[in-house]
């Protein structure tokens, strides 16, 4: 069921004032810099926030309206806070059964073992919530909040205080979450590897206003979006698949649709698919293939958009190459000097180590926003 908002929340310093639609299927990211309204947002469509004021409707009900507030416990929803919130008193069982004996009569099309075994809980069992990390709390508290049986998952930076390895050991585990219980999830984060790896599509909030919502791709390469990634992350997406290993060099061969590129080795099978996240900073431009460079990769591609940067000296530039987007930053001297224009057949130079590398977890979901 798709989950519509027209909202509008007044705090003492900022006020959130969205109109937004939110696919009934995949992983929608609520994504933007630090303070934009994404956890007031998220709060008001669970039903923790009173001071919300507008409507929102999933599917045919109608959660808030003119003198009308549907109570958190009745909207089905479920929420993954930052902290794992586990009772310290009970096991991970005890935490796990407790949500599952006050479902039990919420419908759903899995059972207790579904979700112990997407999650590999069971060797948790016994511990109780001290004993865990920080990484198998989060996972038990995904687990207790699924058994909870909701119909929409809500997910506030449920990653922000684990490390970068627990972190990835965890990320797969939500990525398959969608496809596994046919839940939609709109999921809080500010880490761009994050919404590279999880997210189908991108609600981006700033300054309490959605200024943009999509595919990641497409919104990641936009140029008119400076605040949104900020200028030292920002870049873009290309999906692509293995080619094949190198594994004597500890190389792996991504073709990007016509194109190959190299990338430290991926421990994934030709034929799997990837995105590489690219930061702009890390691509340079060329007119012609230049000899005599360690940089491996080079791509032919087309200037498709350059924007300046407001009271800085670069420029960011955005190239077209293999059917997909590349952003690059590059100064405004250099713009100058080579002549860049739209339209213009350019090489784009990638060093290999800049690339994050993420998998696709899952087949894509629907395209809605």
């Amino acid at each position: 069921m798709e989950l519509t908002v027209d909202l509008r929340v007044d705090l003492a310093d900022f006020s959130l004032e969205v109109r937004q639609a939110f696919a009934s299927t995949g992983i929608t990211a609520l994504f933007g810099p630090s303070g934009g309204g994404k956890s007031t947002l998220l709060r008001a469509i669970a039903g923790f926030e009173r001071r919300a004021a507008g409507r929102i409707v999933f599917g045919e009900e109608e959660w808030l309206g003119p003198d009308r507030f549907v109570p958190t416990h009745r909207r089905g929803v479920g929420f993954v806070f930052q902290d794992a919130r586990l009772f310290p008193h009970l096991s991970a069982r005890g935490n796990l059964d407790y949500a599952w004996k006050r479902a039990a009569k919420a419908e759903a099309g899995f059972f207790f073992d579904d979700v112990v075994g997407m999650l590999d809980l069971a060797p948790l069992f016994s511990r109780r919530a001290g004993q865990l990390s920080g990484g198998e709390r989060q996972r038990v508290a995904i687990g207790r909040t699924l058994l909870s049986r909701p119909r929409l998952l809500l997910m506030d930076e449920p990653l922000a205080s684990l490390d970068t390895k627990r972190k990835s050991e965890i990320l797969p585990y939500v990525a398959r979450l969608p496809a596994a219980f046919g839940i939609p999830i709109i999921y809080v984060t500010h880490a761009l590897e994050e919404v590279t790896q999880l997210a189908d599509r991108i609600v981006a909030l700033e300054a309490g206003r959605a200024v943009a919502a999509g595919g990641v791709a497409e919104t990641l390469a936009r140029l008119d979006l400076p605040g949104v990634q900020g200028r030292f992350e920002a870049g873009a997406v290309l999906a692509g698949r293995v080619a094949g290993q190198d594994a004597a060099l500890q190389l792996t061969l991504v073709d990007l649709g016509g194109m190959s590129i190299e990338v430290p080795g991926i421990g994934l099978s030709p034929g799997a698919e990837v995105r590489l996240r690219v930061r702009a900073r890390d691509v340079s431009l060329a007119l012609d293939r230049p000899q005599g460079l360690s940089i491996r990769n080079m791509l032919d591609g087309r200037i498709v958009a350059m924007a300046p940067e407001a009271d800085t000296a670069y420029a960011e530039v955005l190239i077209e190459t293999a059917g997909q987007q590349l952003r690059a930053r590059i100064t405004r001297a250099a713009v100058q000097d080579l002549q860049l224009r739209e339209g213009q057949p350019v090489v784009a130079l990638v060093k290999s180590v800049a690339f994050d590398r993420q998998a696709l977890p899952r087949a894509p979901a629907d395209g809605g926003d």
